[in-house]
């Protein structure tokens, strides 16, 4: 079957026994984490998700079981704008489950307003990467446990088009001695979330374990709870300029190349890409309606990331 913008994650699925295999999901109470859940839990895959709010977690794994029949569907609490509730969720993690087959780092804030993570971090570049950088090390043993069996050792990184917005300013990615600017921030995190799978892969592909960075598309979720009428209104002309073809997505479509990413034969035994509409997508410094950034898959920049992302999060990957 030929994939593109338009496919669903039940297509991606069509044909496929997921029986056996666990699924791990940031953001999981709603939007694209949710659909990713349902559409894995509906072809047999143990299905775990995490999110900030126990009871919203626990009304979505309610649906997914409901729209399914499954019962392998399980939540675990973490907020990834505060470390120690991360380090708990690893930690617990590694208690209650054996493997995980893919871990899909869905949660994400958009364009939020100046504000701090409980650790002092700045809100975006904390919640999306170091966040996600510290709970992919807690987890990283369950990975390996799987990493042996085929479609497993899977790890995929949500990024976004909006990586094209702005590289990773190494020298001041909290914003403390330059101006604020919402979409700057944004598109630094989502460059970060591309830099972590290139180092990713670098790092763990030798153990059998791959990853990658996915460009979902456009979707109308509550990723964009923070717009005020105005950024709305200018994101929306700035992307009929850089796109004239633009296409809202529906859930299930922009939750597809996760699920793509995460099962599909054709990715096994490489990573360290970006993907978008089902695909690798192409590198291009210029264009502005596809592909990725030359700047977000330099090794030594990647590298550079990896090594600061450690120090701030304190955490130790295992070697």
């Amino acid at each position: 079957m030929a994939y593109g913008k338009d496919t669903t994650t039940d297509e991606v699925l069509e044909g496929k026994d997921l029986a056996g295999r666990t699924y791990f999901i940031t953001g999981g109470n709603s939007g694209l984490g949710r659909e990713s859940g349902r559409a894995l839990a509906a072809k047999g895959a143990a299905v775990v998700l995490a999110g900030r709010n126990p009871a919203k977690l626990g009304d979505a794994a309610d649906a997914i079981r409901s729209a399914t029949g499954s019962e392998r569907v399980e939540t675990i609490t973490c907020d990834l704008a505060d470390l120690a509730s991360v380090r708990a969720c690893a930690g617990e993690a590694r208690e209650r489950f054996e493997a995980i087959d893919a871990l899909i780092n869905n949660a994400a804030v958009m364009a939020c307003p100046f504000e701090h993570t409980k650790d002092g971090f700045e809100m975006q570049f904390g919640t999306n990467h170091l966040g996600h950088f510290a709970l992919t090390a807690g987890l990283m043993p369950l990975i390996e446990s799987a990493s042996g069996r085929p479609g497993s050792g899977r790890i995929v990184n949500l990024s976004s088009r909006a990586h094209q917005m702005a590289g990773v300013d190494l020298g001041d990615p909290h914003f403390e001695r330059r101006d604020y600017e919402p979409w700057a921030s944004y598109g630094q995190s989502k460059t970060a979330n591309v830099l972590f799978t290139v180092e990713l892969e670098n790092r763990y592909a030798g153990r059998g374990i791959h990853a990658y960075a996915v460009h979902p598309g456009g979707i109308d979720t509550n990723l964009g709870r923070h717009l005020t009428e105005e950024m709305a209104q200018a994101l929306m002309q700035n992307i009929a300029h850089s796109d004239p073809d633009f296409a809202w997505k529906s859930i299930p479509q922009g939750a597809a190349t996760s699920i793509w990413a995460a099962t599909n034969d054709t990715v096994e035994g490489r990573g360290g890409f970006y993907c978008e509409d089902c695909g690798e997508a192409e590198i291009d410094a210029e264009a502005t309606d596809h592909g990725v950034r030359p700047y977000a898959l330099d090794p030594p920049t990647a590298a550079r990331l990896w090594e600061m992302s450690e120090r701030m999060t304190g955490v130790s990957y295992p070697v």
